[in-house]
């Protein structure tokens, strides 16, 4: 503001200036004319500056505002005016509001079939528009690098973040009250600029070559006092459209949301890798270090204690916000599942009491068009659970903040329709085992309405700024979760944004067990961590010392531990699991399914109906197989796993803790007798011949193929052989893998057995990863996905060749002996096609 103050003051003194000139030209004119009479020199005087009686237009273009926003114009006031005037748009911008900054948030608002969903997050952008002379630049502001403005190095900072400008708009007028400028926005929202448009990966995708303006437009431009909500249709060629292939268009509504940031940021919360939080980094140069250090700090929204209550806040009363977070209920919502939305919203209110606040979050109804008619989902002052018509099986939770302080803005949750069909199976498979009302494709109101709470309170969790906790579910023993006394008082997780989804331990004849996690407390101790004021604390530095007494005082109870999502090779931080032993649970678990799979037919049945195909029993009989697939997944992460454990220099503890050998030597004891030996429970013939004429087999193997695939991968591998060296004869070693699969896999070779054609399948994949061992290589992983997967082992120079090549080698050995005491034909041909195959191998 204070660049452009000086700009408008040099702009007027040069006008004065040119001014001078001219009267000065003006008056030696006059006396080389020898002396004018008194009457001639008024009338020069009086015609020498005829524009003080009419405006002028300026040789830029700048016209009176009248011409440009004339009585056609449709105009609305909000942040900035905005003026329609025959399809073209323009945004009358105050002088307080030019160098203000601002968040433009993109997103997919309707789309065509395979092209993400409506509601998707394109891009967000934070900009400000600035006046340069006779134009308004809108500029993409960055934080990424930062440094006080106190400080010389801020300069510094300045010059190596040149911001770049997204537009440059005329300026078409002065506002009609000389308080701002007007300018054109049209082209901003019908042109191709691609930060506002289709996305860069959705255009590589599609094989996208142009914008085609003919059947691009502005749907609407809608102004509210913080935001400016624009939707605009885009209409692309592309060569590879997702649908409607033979049109070669794909066409997009898109939104544009611009919010005004508020003019003093939060203060900004630091974060902890030990609690877990969603947060955002900056580069500051300003810190008293001899390196570029990150400074990282929470997405919270701005909970304040009002002055009159801090003593009853430091003498631990319970106090309400300044400011508490509401959330509307879409008024697209079915009425009967508004009540469970909101009650998954005002769950949270437990959790917001460790933070000393009481009703610090509220769920409402939006207003009627009669109690307010201005009201609107898209009016940014509006936090809404979305509700959206969609077979898409999901919701979300996503939260809008403030890049320079991570204050929460606002949030809009997305709540698909059919997210109840991905309720109703999770919910069937994993507890009708024990839970009559899970025993039918079609629950009760009541039930499917305390599953919309669950994953209710869980999106609203996201908007709180909470990230998944996949360690959660690691905290209970497994048997506790048998226990009605123990989960009803602590739930099935200690928090619900786990993926803990329901609660598959529990058997048949366990009375009154929870079913299904509530907001635990984890979640109570993360809220508490993130949201409670540290009053005396002036500055972010000011409050880590009290932010690191509240995590140690639970340090080593794994009730307050956070582990990350995406961390392949953490047995303790996985998806979908419960419990803290994953053969235990997973045993369990298949017990149920046992149960489930012979009444399939039955629960899926509706005899009511005068016609019933078998579409339900098929998609059940896919959950039935994808849950049994999945718990060999959490089985399988214990061989070379590695346990994430988040601590702080201080506590001088271990981060990394190899899984034991007695844990890991279980887990392939485990898959050899529930997975490698043919689950043939799950071949039920009644179901099998009612959903398909083919495919069973490839189901199965391609579960046992997988698993197999996943233990011998390069990663795991890397991991067991580091393991042995760092602790020797104490780590399960790889060639104790190897004999141990060995074992399980050929356990036919000493007998001679038949062996079945799942298992003929099995023992040729278990040849064919076993020569990409010796052969291949991992594949390479791009650097910015490096980070989910650890550092990659380089297989040529590793011990996984020498030990591949001796394992191929006994095996052949082993199964030449095996051949003359085999008497079933398939599977002597088997054998002899495997010694072939190997050779092949070991001697090309």
């Amino acid at each position: 503001m204070k660049k452009f103050t000086q700009m408008r003051f040099k702009s007027g003194f040069l006008s004065l200036l040119i001014f001078a000139m001219v009267f000065v030209n003006d008056d030696a004119m006059a006396q080389r004319k020898e002396r004018k009479t008194s009457k001639n020199r008024q009338v020069a005087a009086t015609t020498s500056s005829p524009a003080a009686s009419k405006p002028a237009v300026s040789k830029n273009g700048i016209k009176p505002y009248d011409e440009i926003i004339t009585a056609k114009a449709k105009s609305k006031e909000g942040l900035f005016h905005v003026h329609e005037i025959d399809g073209k748009y323009f945004y009358e911008i105050p002088d307080t509001l030019l160098g203000r900054e601002m968040l433009v948030v993109t997103t997919i608002a309707k789309t065509a079939d395979g092209i993400g969903y409506g509601g998707e997050r394109t891009n967000t952008l934070l900009v400000r528009w600035d006046r340069n002379m006779d134009n308004v630049l809108l500029k993409v502001v960055s934080y990424s690098n930062t440094a006080s403005d106190s400080l010389p190095i801020f300069t510094a900072v300045r010059s190596s973040n040149l911001e770049p400008i997204l537009q440059k708009f005329d300026i078409k007028a002065k506002a009609k009250n000389d308080d701002g400028v007007v300018i054109d926005v049209t082209d901003l929202f019908s042109k191709d600029v691609q930060a506002l448009g289709l996305p860069r990966n959705r255009r590589t995708q599609f094989k996208v070559t142009r914008l085609d303006a003919d059947r691009s437009y502005i749907e609407r431009i809608s102004p509210y006092p913080i935001n400016v909500e624009a939707r605009y249709v885009m209409t692309y060629a592309a060569t590879e459209p997702p649908s409607n292939g033979s049109t070669g268009l794909i066409t997009v509504e898109m939104n544009s949301s611009m919010v005004l940031l508020p003019e003093k940021p939060m203060m900004q919360r630091l974060a902890d890798r030990r609690v877990g939080w969603f947060s955002r980094s900056v580069i500051d140069y300003g810190l008293d270090e001899q390196r570029a250090s990150k400074r990282t700090f929470l997405d919270r929204w701005r909970l304040e204690v009002k002055e009159e209550d801090y003593d009853k806040f430091r003498n631990g009363e319970l106090v309400e916000p300044k400011k508490p977070i509401v959330f509307y209920i879409d008024p697209a919502t079915p009425e009967k599942w508004r009540p469970y939305l909101k009650q998954g919203v005002e769950d949270w209110n437990v959790a917001f009491e460790e933070a000393g606040f009481r009703n610090a979050i509220l769920a409402k109804d939006p207003p009627s068009p009669e109690e307010d008619p201005d009201w609107s989902p898209e009016d940014a002052r509006y936090s809404v659970i979305r509700y959206f018509a969609s077979d898409i099986q999901n919701a979300y939770g996503p939260h809008v903040s403030d890049p320079r302080s991570g204050e929460i803005i606002e949030s809009d949750i997305g709540w698909y329709h059919n997210v109840m069909n991905l309720l109703r199976n999770w919910f069937f498979i994993q507890t009708a085992a024990v839970n009559p009302e899970a025993r039918g494709v079609k629950f009760r109101e009541e039930v499917m309405g305390r599953l919309i709470r669950f994953v209710s309170a869980h999106e609203v969790g996201h908007t709180l700024g909470l990230p998944h906790n996949f360690a959660a579910s690691h905290a209970y023993p497994v048997d506790s979760l048998r226990s009605a006394t123990f989960t009803k008082e602590f739930g099935t997780a200690p928090s619900i944004m786990d993926y803990a989804r329901f609660n598959y331990i529990a058997q048949p004849g366990d009375e009154g067990v929870s079913l299904m996690p509530d907001v635990g407390p984890y979640d109570k101790y993360s809220i508490m961590w993130g949201y409670r004021p540290i009053l005396d604390a002036k500055t972010p530095e000011d409050e880590q010392p009290v932010l690191d007494e509240w995590i140690l005082a639970r340090q080593n109870d794994p009730v307050y531990r956070f582990g990350r999502q995406g961390n392949p090779y953490d047995p303790s931080s996985q998806s979908e699991d419960l419990g803290d032993d994953a053969m235990k649970a997973s045993e369990y678990g298949i017990k149920n399914l046992k149960v489930i799979l012979p009444n399939l037919m039955e629960w899926t049945a509706e005899n009511d109906k005068p016609f019933k195909d078998y579409s339900d029993l098929n998609e059940m009989y896919g959950q039935v197989v994808g849950q049994f697939n999945r718990y060999m997944g959490h089985v399988r992460t214990n061989v070379g796993g590695v346990y994430e454990l988040y601590k702080s220099s201080g506590q001088a503890e271990a981060v990394y803790v190899h899984v034991d050998k007695a844990t890991q030597k279980r887990a392939i004891q485990f898959l050899n007798r529930e997975l490698f030996t043919t689950p043939q429970w799950l071949m039920d013939d009644q179901i099998i011949s009612r959903i398909g004429d083919f495919g069973n087999l490839e189901r199965i193997r391609s579960v046992q193929v997988n698993a197999l695939n996943g233990v011998l991968d390069w990663g795991r591998l890397g991991r067991v052989i580091e393991n042995e060296a760092i602790n020797g004869d104490k780590a399960y070693s790889m060639v104790e893998l190897f004999d141990d699969l060995r074992a399980g896999i050929w356990s036919e070779l000493p007998s001679g057995k038949k062996i079945d054609v799942h298992r003929r399948s099995l023992q040729r994949a278990h040849i064919e990863r076993l020569e990409l061992l010796l052969t291949g290589d991992e594949p390479n992983v791009p650097a910015q996905f490096r980070s989910r997967v650890g550092p990659q082992i380089n297989a040529s120079q590793s011990d996984i060749r020498p030990i591949a090549r001796a394992e191929l080698r006994t095996l052949q050995k082993q199964i030449a002996v095996a051949i003359p005491r085999t008497n079933d034909r398939v599977s002597k041909m088997h054998l002899e096609d495997s010694v072939e195959r190997i050779k092949a191998i070991l001697e090309p």
